[in-house]
């Protein structure tokens, strides 16, 4: 089954009320696909179904009823495509530092509700294929799942569980027609991925990307993972690592000018 400009494709997004998720609902509605945006905040949603589109439902991904309604509601839609990227980061702490809050909701947020959403919704995706169609699961991650970086703690540690269940999937669906994508950002400058890091601290989210050039945008990693889920049905990508040019490393951001010589 190939997915491309103008031809049909059910989505279902999460975390599609800021950052890359309203990317991904923007672009993949922009290339013709049906969009079913999830998210906590329903006045975005509103907003976000009233310029793209899209069916919107808000739920919160932590709570079992809510994960529950949404199998209800990809089963509604037809869905043939999970897109999850709900999730986030808080605190900068060292381990002896940082609380166990901070912990248990990353862990929450960001492996708890994945796993959830996967399992409730499976069965739809599972059905979309009967027809000789292929569907997806595709996971945003991050760079922090790979490789550990001081003041990365707890968010390392979910980052890499949340891969783990990714390639753990893979090797469950095998001979299935569903293919498993991760894709990992690194430094993204979103509107509020930091400013929850940091407690709502808008000076210290702001430094994150203070004199780097060109970080990355959620338009820009959307586009990545739209042009990913428009390949051939059969064509899995299964790891995807975006970085912007001044981040050679994830711990090694260049501060300035990129110089030319």
């Amino acid at each position: 089954m190939w997915l491309h400009e103008g031809m049909s494709s059910r989505l279902i997004v999460t975390g599609a009320s800021s950052g890359i998720g309203r990317a991904v609902a923007e672009q993949a509605a922009g290339r013709g696909w049906e969009v079913l945006a999830v998210a906590r905040r329903e006045d975005r949603l509103r907003k976000l179904a009233e310029e793209i589109g899209c069916r919107h439902a808000a739920l919160d991904l932590t709570r079992a009823a809510d994960v529950a309604e949404l199998g209800r509601l990809a089963a509604d839609f037809g869905a043939d495509t999970l897109v999850n990227i709900a999730g986030g980061a808080k605190g900068q702490e060292s381990i002896s530092e940082t609380s166990d809050d901070d912990w248990r909701w990353m862990f929450e947020a960001n492996v708890m509700a994945t796993k959830n959403v996967i399992a409730a919704t499976l069965p739809q995706l599972r059905a979309s294929t009967h027809d000789g169609s292929y569907a997806t699961v595709m996971t945003v991650t991050s760079v922090a799942a790979t490789t550990p970086y001081v003041g990365g703690s707890g968010y390392n540690a979910a980052k890499a569980a949340e891969k783990a269940l990714s390639d753990v999937l893979r090797l469950e669906l095998a001979g299935e027609p569903i293919r498993v994508m991760e894709i990992r950002p690194g430094m993204v400058h979103t509107e509020e991925f930091s400013l929850v890091r940091f407690g709502g601290d808008e000076s210290r989210a702001a430094k994150v990307y203070d004199d780097v050039q060109d970080p990355l945008t959620a338009d820009d990693v959307a586009r990545v993972m739209t042009d990913m889920l428009a390949l051939p049905g059969h064509v899995s990508v299964d790891e995807v690592t975006i970085k912007p040019v001044a981040q050679t490393h994830p711990w090694i951001v260049n501060k300035g000018t990129l110089t030319a010589r």
